[in-house]
């Protein structure tokens, strides 16, 4: 098991970051998550919202073995420019990158002038935007003409060792576990750790992956658990925080978030996080801080026991 944290929703400064950075690296932590999107500033009023590549980039060059990642939504990006990013990510700091990646839209994207789209059409995007990334990464020269990716003999330099990065995709829902499947080496399992949940996306995802003659094992799990080590369990006040911070959840029922909500004491969170990992088959999973002040982030960080990688 490799534990990560997440932090979200631009709740900390740059300073703040920074200073978590360093503790999670020093506590053991495998990957830090920050948010990044632009179109986050619509909902932050007069709040600093740094640009997630760049805050990613800083962060590396600030720490020496903790990964750093921060998600990319495809609509916001051209495909050759975001494979560059990554190699370049990779070649400042090797080895503590990955592309994550998915097809995520914000009500206020088009006041930045990103497209509007239907799923269907972002989730194609994604997929030849991947597979695009990959092609350049192998050092091809990249023709593309495709519905959403427009190449027209793209080179990136320099290549990654091997030709290749690791891809983390952030999904749940058919068609979008069939790209995941397709393209994916971590798959991020965007559910809360409700058992019934997870295991129908988990079936959908391993009959893709059958389709196309793929060893659903070859793909990694990260699963974002909502933690709040505190004293007491009340995860009760905490249900309306949760809905807050994951909107995108809506359909699942009171019952079942507060299942998933990781609340108490430091010793009782981390052997709950090790057992939801352990059910679900999770290998990376992320303690879910987002939403946290600065206070609780340091609190959290230093208090909960890190278990040491088991591979």
């Amino acid at each position: 098991m490799k534990l990560g944290v997440a932090l979200a929703w631009h709740a900390l400064s740059w300073e703040e970051l920074l200073q978590v950075t360093r503790l999670a690296e020093e506590r053991g932590y495998a990957t830090l998550y920050h948010d990044g999107d632009v179109s986050m500033l619509g909902t932050r009023s007069e709040a600093e919202v740094l640009d997630g590549w760049t805050v990613s980039t800083a962060l590396l060059a600030h720490t020496q073995r903790i990964a750093v990642s921060s998600i990319r939504l495809v609509a916001h990006w051209n495909a050759a420019h975001l494979a560059q990013a990554a190699v370049t990510a990779d070649r400042l700091a090797p080895g503590r990158t990955r592309l994550f990646i998915s097809i995520g839209e914000r009500p206020e994207d088009p006041r930045f002038g990103y497209p509007e789209l239907s799923p269907s059409q972002r989730i194609a995007w994604l997929a030849e935007t991947v597979e695009a990334a990959r092609a350049l990464w192998r050092g091809e020269t990249v023709t593309r003409r495709g519905r959403f990716v427009q190449l027209d003999a793209a080179r990136v330099r320099p290549r990654p060792p091997g030709g290749q990065l690791p891809v983390e995709i952030a999904g749940r829902g058919r068609r979008l576990l069939e790209v995941v499947a397709r393209h994916a080496d971590l798959w991020n399992v965007n559910l809360p750790p409700v058992p019934e949940r997870v295991q129908q996306a988990t079936d959908q995802l391993e009959a893709a992956c059958g389709r196309i003659g793929r060893n659903p094992a070859e793909i990694e799990r990260s699963m974002w658990i909502f933690t709040r080590v505190q004293p007491g369990a009340q995860p009760l006040d905490l249900l309306g925080e949760y809905r807050r911070l994951n909107p995108w959840f809506g359909e699942l029922g009171d019952e079942e978030l507060q299942s998933s909500l990781v609340v108490g004491e430091a010793a009782a969170c981390a052997e709950q996080l090790a057992e939801i990992a352990s059910r679900l088959g999770i290998e990376r999973p992320v303690v879910d801080l987002s939403g946290a002040d600065f206070e609780s982030v340091m609190r959290t960080l230093e208090a909960l026991p890190v278990p040491a990688p088991s591979r």
